[in-house]
């Protein structure tokens, strides 16, 4: 009963100097708060094996087991890091060795090593029940290799000519082409482009899915994609569309906010952030060029998604491997990035385990639960600051210092102000802050370990060790608050006073026995 009392006394300690000070209303959840965890099914978990058809695990371009039984199995997994939402490949029926989704053959159907229909439904369902939302990744550019339509005389209109792009510039060619010789959809054919917007239409009122994710965009003309939005958002508010077009240059990809594509998968963030971060002493300032152009070109940048993984790249920590360099410490600092900077993060499955992988298929490795979980807690702790401040998620950000390999960055929001500093040099660094951009009476207290900042003479003086990142609340010049303290103080005496109650009832009963 003793150490009950004892218990009890230090969870109440620990709940008093929990709460935050002076922390901001939440506001209502927007896609702009999400943090997407993307993940392969088949390569993520088996929780069926009786869907483990042409399944093996020696051969990585085979099926490899991975279902949606699997996903609702880990879906505890998934939130406890803090996700708020989940990214799937193609779930829809595929042709032989169509593990990762993209050689679709029936867009009505799922595929058999995926689960059934109603196993899909049911993980939506349990995701909802968790808060976690579902993206689906829908395809409308091509169909699988050997697809029966390709070959039905009274389906031929449903295609462009069968021809490669052999000039990337002519915008005809890329989006008529037959992209890695696959069957190319032609959705200006009107029985065509009514089936692909009919299944969209369809998944959304049959599952409750929240969004997609639109593969190769750039190989579809605009039209279609006006068409397709407008059909998919009146069938459900707020539904989520987020579009993939690999390139570099984000004035093409902005172009595409016409057709009513809520946002983009951020490709020329992702170059940045894997120069910057796969190796130390490496400049930040192109990650922040790339920042302030997705500001004047997007009028949305929030709804993009920022990433450093995906299932088509090498691993992040394949990069930072070749560099000999220390796989948790870089990935930390890319992390802290993502997670502070405007965008949703979408964090690729495996990164919490630092997964290694190199080209295709070698980046879609099985998800590997009992390696080493050398990111979970700080990928937690990040999803935690992020959740707790909405600076983080919707508020402007203010560079303060950019020099060579280090960073300080502003986050406002209403009244909360969040500072970040990224060292991503070899070496300690000393960055001050004029306190004109803070306030004088001040001070920065850390997230992640727990630093205190005060003004020095018209300065905060920000000290960050080699290869380490911090978050700061900003908040008034901490002192004694005596009325806190005196109410504080009857509470836990009032509680001693109960648990002493409580102890001696305890002895008395025992000694009547």
């Amino acid at each position: 009963m003793r150490k009950k009392a004892i218990s009890l006394i230090l969870l109440l300690f620990l709940l008093i100097y929990a709460l935050p000070a002076g922390a901001v209303e939440k506001e209502e959840r927007t896609w702009q708060d999400e943090i997407v965890y993307s993940l392969m099914i088949d390569r993520f978990n088996n929780g069926d094996t009786k869907n483990d058809k042409e399944v093996d695990v020696n051969d990585p371009l085979a099926y490899q087991g991975g279902d949606f039984a699997g996903i609702i199995e880990k879906l505890d997994y998934i939130k406890d890091m803090g996700f708020t939402a989940i990214m799937l490949t193609p779930i829809f029926d595929n042709e032989a060795f169509g593990y990762h989704g993209y050689w679709i053959k029936d867009f009505y159907n799922t595929d058999e090593h995926f689960g059934t229909i109603d196993e899909f439904k049911k993980l939506v369902a349990e995701a909802h029940k968790r808060d976690m939302k579902i993206i689906l990744d829908f395809v409308v550019n091509h169909v699988g290799p050997n697809h029966p339509w390709v070959n039905d005389p009274k389906k031929q209109d449903w295609f462009h000519e069968k021809k490669g792009i052999t000039n990337w510039n002519d915008q005809n060619q890329v989006e008529t082409g037959w992209l890695h010789d696959l069957p190319d959809l032609n959705q200006d054919y009107p029985e065509t482009r009514a089936y692909l917007l009919d299944a969209a239409k369809w998944w959304i009122q049959e599952t409750d899915v929240d969004g997609y994710r639109l593969d190769t965009v750039k190989h579809v003309d605009k039209s279609f994609w006006n068409d397709f939005s407008k059909a998919v958002k009146e069938e459900k508010k707020d539904f989520y569309l987020i579009g993939e077009i690999w390139l570099d240059d984000p004035t093409v990809i902005a172009s595409y906010q016409e057709t009513g594509i809520d946002g983009f998968m951020d490709f020329s963030q992702n170059a940045s952030m894997r120069d910057a971060f796969s190796k130390p002493d490496q400049s930040l300032n192109f990650v922040f060029t790339a920042l302030d152009r997705n500001e004047k070109l997007f009028t949305h940048p929030e709804w993009n998604g920022k990433f450093i993984d995906n299932h088509d790249m090498t691993r992040f920590t394949h990069e930072i491997a070749a560099n000999n360099e220390n796989q948790e410490t870089r990935w930390k600092l890319a992390l802290t990035y993502m997670y502070t900077t405007p965008g949703i993060p979408i964090i690729y499955y495996g990164s919490e385990i630092a997964m290694n992988g190199g080209n295709d298929p070698d980046n879609r490795r099985f998800m590997g639960f009992k390696a080493e979980p050398v990111l979970i807690d700080y990928i937690t702790k990040l999803s935690e600051i992020k959740q707790q401040h909405p600076a983080l998620m919707k508020g402007d950000l203010e560079l303060l210092h950019v020099n060579n390999s280090t960073a300080v960055y502003k986050r406002t929001f209403q009244n909360e102000t969040i500072i970040v500093a990224i060292n991503n040099s070899s070496k300690s660094q000393t960055i001050d802050v004029d306190a004109n951009k803070l306030g004088n009476d001040k001070e920065l207290r850390g997230l992640v370990g727990y630093d205190l900042v005060r003004n020095n003479d018209g300065k905060y003086p920000i000290i960050i060790n080699r290869e380490k990142a911090e978050i700061y609340t900003v908040s008034e010049k901490s002192g004694l608050n005596i009325p806190y303290l005196i109410t504080m103080g009857v509470v836990i005496f009032a509680f001693v006073m109960f648990i002493v109650f409580i102890l001696k009832r305890s002895k008395r009963n025992r000694s009547f026995k």
